[in-house]
Order: structure tokens, then sequence, then C-alpha cells
């Protein structure tokens, strides 16, 4: 398993504002699935993403990385697993509009401590996997939405990360731009490998993921393929 998320808790406020956002959550992922976690807002998907992803902690319980317990981790090493293991990917494209392409994918490189030598090599080759070498010197406010979430995967691949958390990869994209995005990213997990957990909206998106969780009022349950 690399993933094990056991028994987990979080909950936001104190006393009579207190509000839980994720319920005795446990959920397994191996290494390469491709999993959805769907539910309305509000429902503690994205809650449970963050935690998984260490961008936030959880009030009990325990969640496991290549059976390394989170909480057995300092600030740095978290810091580490993150950069090193994950990539992100985001509904808002989160890209400097004023920068590069290029700029805008070697920067988690950059916080990485990676030399400008291997990090430009590295870039590249994740610009390569989407299809976009001939936009590196454009500013990412000239690009599509397609391409600026094409130049946001490979933002994400560019540390050759295990696992790829993506929070609505296609909510602000059109449909043919959407699909080419999902193709890419379905295609990255079938041949390199890349675990890939996509917290979702979409039931057709969903339904491409080998498995699917649904979240409500907190608690998650798999939903079993007919």
């Amino acid at each position: 398993m690399l993933i094990d998320v056991d028994s987990i808790t979080k909950i936001y406020g104190k006393g009579d504002n207190a509000f839980v956002a994720l319920d005795k959550v446990s959920l397994g992922i191996k290494r390469g699935e491709s999993v959805a976690i769907i539910g309305k807002s509000g429902s503690g998907k994205s809650t449970l993403m963050h935690v998984i992803a260490a961008l936030d902690r959880v009030n009990s319980g325990t969640i496991s990385f290549d059976e390394h317990e989170y909480e057995s981790m300092k600030g740095a090493k978290l810091d580490q697993l993150r950069s090193k293991k994950f990539g992100f990917i985001f509904q808002q494209f989160f890209l400097n509009g004023r920068e590069t392409v290029l700029e805008n994918v070697l920067l988690p490189l950059k916080i990485a401590g990676v030399s400008y030598g291997q990090r430009k090599k590295m870039a590249m080759k994740a610009l390569e996997e989407v299809d976009l070498t001939d936009k590196v010197n454009n500013r990412a406010t000239d690009l599509s939405g397609g391409q600026r979430q094409r130049v946001a995967i490979a933002r994400a691949l560019a540390n050759q990360p295990e696992v790829i958390f993506a929070d609505e990869p296609t909510g602000n994209l059109d449909s043919e731009n959407g699909a080419r995005v999902e193709d890419l990213l379905f295609r990255l997990n079938r041949e390199k490998g890349i675990t890939l957990i996509i917290v979702t909206h979409d039931d057709e998106l969903a339904a491409k993921c080998r498995r699917r969780f649904l979240m409500k009022d907190g608690q998650l349950t798999e939903v079993k393929k007919k």
C-alpha cells in the first residue's frame, strides 16, 4: 500500500462552532492506482485530498506514505515529501501570468533546491510530455485555458512525482480541452505508473478511474463499479 489512511478525523473550529470535515475516514491506495473522490461541495473531499497530500494536519488517526507516518515527520521532512514525491494540479491553475511558461514550471524545482541546469532539463522534459515546448517563452497570460492547465500539469510533473493530486483538473475547461487534459492524466498513469488522485464533481471523469469513493457529511464510502 503506497498511501494508508487510518480512521482520520479533521475538525475545524471549537465548541459550538466545531465542524467535523472528516469523520473517522479510512482509505488505502496502491502504487499506480487511479482514484476519484466525488461528492457535493462541503462534503469534505478537498479536505481529504489536502490531508493526504500533507498540506494540512488531522486531529486524530494516521496517514502513511510508503509506510512512513506523517505524524513522525518534522516540518522539513514533510516539505521534502511534498516537493519530491507529490505533484499538484488545481482548477484555478495558479500560474504567474507575468512569467513565462518555462519560469512557471521551474518554480517548484527551484524551491526543491535543484540546480539551475538540472531543473531546466527537468522542466523541458515535462513540457515535452504535455506538448508545449513551442510555448516555453510565452507568458502564461497569452495562453488558452487548456494550454494553462497543461502548463500546470507540466509543473506537477517536473519533479518526477510518484503521486499527482488533481483538484477539479477540468473544471475551468471546455469539453474539448477537458478531454485532452483527461487523456493526458490517464496516459501518465498508465505509462509512467504515476498514482493519480482526483477530486471532482464530474461523474464521467470519475468513472475513468480504477476506483471511486463518495464523500458525504465527512464520511467516505467506496462506489463499486457495476
